[in-house]
């Protein structure tokens, strides 16, 4: 074993160095609007001995993530029978283009079955879109129903930061009304954003708004940002001290709160990092192994 064996396992590192490389860019590269907030899953399984329901479900998935490249919003039923139907819907944020929307939502369909397998009722929430599906005659909860509440680990010093939110608050309720159901702004570093159902009218969006906020501010308080999701709209808003970040959006990242998903995508990555790391210390160890070895093979081979 001489020289050109140890061209070969140096390419050999070379290859396995970029293929971990290749997993870390990945695991970063992941757009924010797909961070998972939220699950909730029916404890019920479904029904399915004719097949039917699933039949439905899968016609569902088909058309939400076909439409999610023409629009923001949709609504459908899917079923051979009214007893066996599926209603569902896809939603995302206002503020991602028509690509964005179909990269976010056509993560659902394999999401929702991991997370919830087949449950008469299910709902996936990402930062940037969500999905929600029942089967009929699935019993109706108020759209004012809090779903979900993440609240920054972090306080903010002083007097003056519950003003200024509150006043942002109330910008972006009279602009949810005037946008028709979608509207983010900043208001004196504090980034907030609003978003109804689609089909919700201007009158019952603004009060589901107008209760969001009022939980905002007893849930949080002085939290630096804080997300509310109720059954039929949510609201975030971020402090930002030293101005805006430079992402494509403020939105309030979930790595910055107190919500067990975030602590688990944190250690996600960090566990990725070790992986990687470890992985090039042991690739790298070998290599001077087998080359020591090779050294002194050869020269007993000289004696």
């Amino acid at each position: 074993m001489g020289f050109s064996s140890l061209k070969q396992l140096l390419s050999l590192y070379i290859i396995i160095m970029a293929l971990f490389s290749d997993l870390k860019e990945a695991k970063s590269s992941s757009p924010e609007y797909t961070n998972l907030i939220y699950k909730g899953c029916a404890r019920q399984r479904l029904p399915d001995p004719s097949g039917l329901y699933s039949q439905a479900l899968s016609a569902m998935y088909g058309l939400l993530v076909s439409q999610s490249t023409k629009t923001r919003f949709y609504k459908t039923t899917t079923g051979t029978t009214s007893q066996t139907s599926v209603t569902g819907l896809f939603q995302c944020r206002g503020d991602l283009s028509n690509n964005d929307c179909y990269n976010c939502v056509s993560r659902l369909p394999v999401l929702s079955g991991k997370l919830c397998g087949k449950t008469i009722a299910a709902r996936v929430q990402l930062s940037g879109c969500y999905l929600l599906y029942e089967i009929s005659g699935f019993a109706q909860i108020s759209g004012m129903e809090l779903l979900f509440k993440t609240c920054g680990k972090n306080n903010v010093a002083g007097t003056g930061f519950e003003q200024r939110r509150d006043t942002a608050f109330g910008v972006m309720q009279n602009g949810v009304v005037q946008g028709h159901g979608f509207y983010a702004t900043t208001y004196e570093s504090v980034y907030v954003l609003g978003q109804c159902e689609g089909d919700l009218g201007d009158s019952d969006c603004s009060g589901c708004i107008k209760n969001a906020l009022q939980r905002a501010q007893v849930e949080c308080g002085s939290s630096i940002s804080g997300q509310i999701y109720l059954h039929k709209c949510f609201v975030a808003y971020s402090f930002y001290p030293n101005g805006l970040p430079k992402r494509s959006s403020p939105y309030p990242s979930s790595g910055s709160s107190t919500s067990s998903s975030s602590s688990s995508s944190g250690t996600t990555g960090k566990t990725v990092a070790i992986i990687v790391g470890g992985t090039a210390g042991v690739g790298f160890l070998v290599i001077c192994l087998l080359f020591v070895k090779n050294l002194m093979k050869k020269k007993y081979d000289d004696y």
